[in-house]
Formats: C-alpha cells, sequence, structure tokens
C-alpha cells in the first residue's frame, strides 16, 4: 500500500520497509532530517549528499517533522495505487 504524506514524502510498504521517503527515491526522510540535525546546510544535503533532493524537498519534510512533534496526528495521508 502507497501513501503521500505530502507534497514530496510518500510511504510505500514495497519501498525502504515502509518507512516515509522522498517521492521518487529511496531516500529516507529521517536521514535528512538527522544531517540537518548535525547542522549540515540544506545546501551542502543537496550538494555533497543528495543531488536528486532539492529545498523545496527538504522543508516539506522539515514541516511535516514539526507536525508530528507537535502531536497532530491527524496528518492526511491519501492512498495512491502505486
Amino acid at each position: 500500500m502507497r501513501f503521500e504524506v505530502s507534497k514530496y514524502i510518500v510511504v510505500d510498504d514495497e519501498i525502504c520497509h515502509g518507512k516515509p521517503t522522498f517521492r521518487g527515491t529511496r531516500i529516507l526522510v529521517s536521514d535528512v532530517i538527522e544531517l540537518l540535525a548535525t547542522g549540515i546546510s540544506i545546501e551542502e544535503i543537496i550538494r555533497d549528499y543528495y543531488p536528486s533532493l532539492n529545498e523545496d524537498m527538504i522543508k516539506d519534510a522539515l514541516g511535516w517533522t514539526a507536525k508530528i512533534i507537535r502531536g497532530e496526528h491527524h496528518v492526511k495521508y491519501t492512498e495512491v495505487s502505486a
């Protein structure tokens, strides 16, 4: 089953064991958030680690993460066909 979490984030049972990834990639959202937590800039992440991402994708991940931390469990998931 595949769910669209946001514009750039998906959860798919068939990709990375159902962990949130960036649409069209196998890049885990959690990996990018961890890089940001260590002080690596968005620009460095794109340049040195994940050139297939863009700034809007990473900012979307930050926004989604903030919703999770605030306890907004009503984040809308939309099932889509694979």
